[in-house]
This record gives structure tokens, sequence and C-alpha cells, in this order.
């Protein structure tokens, strides 16, 4: 079984996790959500697994690189990402339904990944200017800030609707936790995203003095991120100095991670250096 296979698994695996936790909160069946976990976790394993194998066989046919380089193997992994992180959060507030609303996101990435017919998953050589560990670093740290902007906007929306049925009415809604704990939760997700975000564009900038000769070249990626950087920049801001919270924080975040989008996705779409495009990818 090689990689690729094996990655196209975790697309079913996440797919299952997922219905699982949205059918616990709907049917409210607690042991649908304990398998989601369970299901979550081996999903995790096998994420893991395949990313491990993807890089022996990368050394096998001569080119040798982390496997983190092309769209195909960055959806791989911001999926690995996201589910590592609501695992997390699960296991800290024990609350299984906000897996209902994030888990998708890493379902869909990776179906984006295995069944899209635009996307390669042929393991490639790299060009000379991203062979460097500057790479590895900057990838990482930016697909961790992606993965908890992800769970921003799953717990942004999770507040909205919370924050419409204050009367709890509606008895779905009504499970979800306490309007407070959201908004801490999306707080510290979106802080903890940015600061991976920053550390992300700081190592790129030094990963592109290496490669480039300069730090800074207004690519529409790099321009872009210095967008994505300001619009969570303003909700910590808005937040410490003007006492922002609650349903502007949780609008800001939803724009937030239309950017990273726009960020991660759209901008291929544009010329440039990061595009996978110009990398042949």
């Amino acid at each position: 079984m090689n990689s690729s296979l094996l990655l196209s698994i975790v697309t079913f695996v996440y797919g299952t996790a997922a219905f699982l936790y949205i059918a616990s909160w709907v049917f409210r069946k607690p042991g649908l959500g304990k398998a989601a976990t369970w299901v979550s976790l081996a999903g995790l394993i096998v994420n893991t697994a395949g990313i491990g194998l993807r890089w022996i066989e990368s050394y096998q046919l001569g080119i040798g690189h982390a496997p983190l380089s092309n769209l195909y193997e960055s959806l791989v992994f911001y999926s690995w990402c996201i589910i590592l992180l609501y695992l997390v959060v699960e296991k800290k507030y024990g609350s299984r339904i906000i897996g209902a609303f994030t888990t998708p996101i890493a379902f869909i990435s990776m179906a984006y990944a295995s069944l899209s017919p635009n996307i390669s998953d042929r393991i490639q050589p790299l060009l000379p200017a991203l062979k460097s560990n500057w790479l590895i670093a900057h990838v990482i740290t930016c697909f961790i800030g992606y993965a908890a902007f992800a769970m921003a906007l799953g717990i942004s929306i999770m507040y909205l609707l919370k924050d419409r049925d204050s009367g709890h009415s509606n008895s779905l809604i009504a499970r979800f936790p306490d309007i407070p704990i959201l908004d801490e939760l999306n707080h510290q997700m979106i802080m903890f995203g940015f600061l991976f975000l920053t550390a992300g564009i700081i190592t790129g900038s030094v990963w592109a003095n290496s490669a480039w000769g300069r730090y800074w070249g207004w690519d529409p990626k790099e321009t872009w991120s210095l967008i994505t950087w300001f619009i969570y920049a303003t909700m910590l801001h808005a937040r410490l100095m003007r006492g922002w919270h609650g349903k502007r924080i949780a609008f800001l975040s939803i724009a937030g991670f239309a950017a990273v989008l726009f960020t991660y996705l759209g901008v291929n779409l544009l010329p440039g250096l990061h595009s996978y495009g110009a990398m042949g990818q």
C-alpha cells in the first residue's frame, strides 16, 4: 500500500468522524460522540502514518524531502493539524459538539486533496529555491495557525447561533457550551493561530532571503498573508484595547478565515513565486 492510497482511506475516516459528531449532536447520542472521538484518533494515526510513508517514498525515489511542498501535501497536513488541535480542545473542554463544526473542515480538506481531478498526488522533486529547512518551519507554523483559525471559524458559528437563540427555544443549540466559554475559546484559538501565523511569516521571510536574496517582495501570497495577519491583529487589539467580544469578534473571525482561504488557495490563481502552479505542482 502506498501513501496516496493510505491517505485516501483517511478521507473516509474523517468523513465518518464528522458524520458521527453531527449525528451525536442532532440525535443526542453520547455513544456516537465517543465513537467519533475514537474514529478521529484512528484517522489521525493513519494520517500520520501516511505522511511518514510519503516521506520515505520520496527518499526511495531519490528526491528526499518533507511532504510539505505541493497543494496535495499541504492539504493533507492541514487536515492533520485540524484534527490534532480539535482533539486537544475536546480533551480540555469535554465538549464533543464542537467537533460537529470543526471536523467537517478537515474532511473537506482531505476530500479535496484525494478526490479533486485538478490535484496531483505525485511526489515531485523540489525546485532549488525550496530546498531549505526554512521551508519546513514556514509550512508547519503557517498551517498550525490556519488550523487554529479553522477552529475559531467553527466556534464563531456556534457562538452566533447560541447568541441568536438566547431564549433557548432550540434544544439543539441549547446544548452548546455557554456563551462566555465559546467567546473565550474563540479568543484563545485566534491568539494561538496569530502567534503561529506570525512565526510563519517570519520564517517565510528568512527563507525568502536565503532563496531569493530579499526578505519581502510583495508577492501576492506575501501580500495576502500580511492582510490576514492585520485582520487577526485587529481582532486581538480590539478585544484588548476596546473590550470587543462576542458577536463582533465572531463576525471578524469568519471574515478572517475567508482571508485565510484566499491566502491559501485563492492566490494560486494569480502569478507569483508562491503559487503552486508556478512551482510546477
